[in-house]
């Protein structure tokens, strides 16, 4: 994944390349706010694009070739475009997710004849679970399509950027990323229904304030247990089809249903399924209480109650992230805290009234790092727009 490089710094395009870009996009990083793993299970989820992007600059030249930079001290991807495009191994592995975004395009009309150069840059920390993967699939997409005059929209330029994840990359995701850092809006957040693959913003209540607790522990989707969370949801599925024959999706089973077929599925299954059922209902009841003009102090406690269900049911935390979640959910001004993304390492999104500061924040940093040896990178975050071109 992209190197961090400051996006107010110079151009990195033009200092690898010796000229001015003739395009640039940009797409911020996303925090899931509840919903855990049920996008692919065709349910509800809410995010927020965040005030992190990452940047790709975009140029042309003679060569033929399709070059690609990482940040200042990468090395250059080089890959000859007539040749069918391929997923990368190795420390090239990172250029996949514009590879797949840009081979998926040309099925639907992306021409390139001439020769491309692509530098990216970012803001986001990568394995933090704030999706800079999706930011960066958006990022070329956005880029190209205008680049290009392809003409699609944001819902098509989503699919393509999921795809790219799903096909080319091999992560089973649902679209929960590459729909929020598409759709993001400042000051809203972005309610997903994945089964449908609808998309609307919900207005932010007043005075909220984002913060992210970076546990240090990365984690690799592609490598981890998410692929093996993703085939236990299916195959809980599949068992409990047997019994309720029709049922599409994981996240329309209801609980009662549940609780009566729970038996037709392993302990380990069932503790998936409800995890996903239960989750559901906390989406629904967050949707309702916003619609109601509820505050966080309402709605903040379901964002802890998911963690608890992701650490116990799901078991998809681990012991940094739950020291994170106890000790900002036992200071004053947390509304809410909770893993956010896929798990197994990344970070904790915390949700705050204006009261709860960098002295809060320093103190609960402390802590950790004297529990675990490290400190965690700590952010105040912001809702921003989605994936856009921006100007040269």
């Amino acid at each position: 994944m992209p190197v961090f490089v400051p996006l107010e710094t110079m151009s990195v395009y033009k200092e690898v390349y010796g000229n001015a870009p003739e395009l640039i996009s940009s797409a911020p990083g996303r925090v899931e706010v509840i919903g855990n793993h049920v996008d692919y299970n065709g349910g509800l989820v809410i995010g927020a694009a965040i005030n992190r992007r990452v940047r790709l600059e975009l140029g042309t030249n003679t060569s033929g070739l399709l070059r690609l930079i990482s940040g200042l001290d990468a090395r250059p991807v080089e890959l000859p475009l007539r040749k069918t495009l391929l997923p990368l191994k190795g420390q090239e592995r990172w250029a996949n997710y514009l590879l797949g975004v840009i081979k998926k395009l040309q099925e639907l009309g992306l021409c390139l004849e001439s020769g491309i150069n692509l530098a990216v840059s970012s803001e986001l920390p990568s394995g933090a679970g704030l999706s800079s993967s999706a930011a960066l699939e958006m990022a070329t997409a956005v880029a190209f399509n205008e680049w290009a005059q392809l003409g699609l929209d944001t819902k098509t330029l989503v699919q393509v950027a999921r795809w790219a994840e799903n096909e080319f990359v091999g992560v089973p995701c649902g679209i929960l990323d590459q729909g929020v850092v598409g759709f993001g809006q400042a000051n809203h957040l972005v309610a997903i229904d994945c089964r449908k693959e609808d998309f609307h913003a919900i207005p932010l209540p007043p005075d909220t304030c984002f913060w992210i607790f970076n546990s240090g522990k990365k984690h690799s989707l592609v490598d981890s247990f998410y692929a093996d969370r993703f085939g236990e949801c299916q195959e809980a599925l599949s068992l409990l089809r047997g019994a309720m024959p029709g049922s599409s999706h994981l996240a329309l089973v209801t609980p009662s249903q549940l609780e009566e077929f729970q038996d037709r599925l392993p302990k380990t299954l069932a503790r998936r399924a409800r995890h996903v059922v239960e989750e559901q209902g906390r989406v629904e009841s967050f949707m309702q209480a916003l619609e109601n003009g509820e505050g966080w102090d309402v709605t903040g406690p379901l964002l802890s109650a998911s963690h608890a269900s992701s650490r116990d049911l799901f078991e998809n935390s681990i012991e940094e992230l739950d020291y994170l979640v106890e000790s900002l959910i036992a200071c004053p001004g947390v509304y809410g805290a909770r893993l956010t993304g896929g798990g197994f390492g990344g970070a904790v999104l915390a949700v705050t009234s204006p009261s709860f500061a960098e002295p809060e924040g320093r103190a609960i940093s402390h802590s950790y790092q004297k529990r675990f040896g490290h400190a965690p990178q700590v952010i105040r975050l912001s809702p921003d727009e989605g994936a856009r071109t921006d100007p040269i």
